[in-house]
């Protein structure tokens, strides 16, 4: 698998997010955080700018639901155009029927495991996922410390998903940058969710280069 990145607006600049986005033109694809205030303990945005985001950018839309009641809204944020919809273990009370959901409709479906959440929890299901994510800090906020210790949780994750001959992604979102990238790659991800690590460069697309080439040169397979 290549290596692809996708930078977080969480961290862009939520007045010139058009700018912005275009700054990323060299990014796979791009990272979208919505949170409701409940699930998490932060407030973003909702469907009319995931809408618009949709409209002005070329790249495919990552939206992730930080959000309750993911059964009800992902279908909703897949209607706005997004490419695929990553979902909470801890907020879905349907995740294969959600997933199935969202496939139908021709997006990817994903689902999220927080730092506190065990992996082998999916194993299961995983089959019914196009990516996971694993959360590499407590989901909420941007620009906090990178959560080490949940490669472990990584490297179990590719095991499986190699053993099985799956084309599951991973996604590892927090804490991302050029150093990081080497750890997570090397635990088999191949999905890097980077926000300020890209947004707090002074140019974001040669530190969007510079991670991906510093995550593929590590990659497990």
């Amino acid at each position: 698998m290549q290596i692809q990145i996708a930078p977080s607006i969480l961290s862009a600049d939520f007045v010139n997010l058009e700018r912005d986005l275009q700054a990323i033109s060299n990014a796979d694809m791009v990272h979208v955080d919505v949170m409701d205030h409940h699930f998490v303990p932060n407030l973003t945005l909702g469907e009319p700018i995931v809408k618009r985001i949709c409209e002005v950018t070329d790249l495919p839309v990552d939206v992730h639901l930080m959000i309750e009641d993911p059964d009800r809204w992902a279908p909703e944020f897949a209607k706005l155009g997004a490419s695929s919809v990553t979902f909470h273990m801890g907020a879905t009370h349907a995740p294969v029927r959600l997933a199935r959901q969202l496939r139908d409709m021709g997006v990817k479906a994903c689902f999220a495991v927080r730092p506190a959440e065990s992996v082998e929890a999916i194993f299961d299901i995983l089959d019914e996922f196009d990516m996971i994510l694993i959360m590499t800090v407590e989901p909420g906020f941007g620009g906090q410390k990178f959560l080490a210790n949940q490669m472990n949780k990584t490297r179990r994750l590719r095991d499986e998903i190699t053993r099985r001959g799956l084309q599951t992604h991973i996604q590892v979102d927090g804490g991302v940058n050029s150093s990081t990238a080497q750890v997570v790659a090397q635990a088999g991800a191949d999905v890097l969710v980077a926000g300020s690590a890209v947004y707090g460069a002074e140019n974001p697309a040669e530190a969007i280069d510079y991670i991906r080439t510093q995550a593929q040169e590590y990659f497990r397979a």
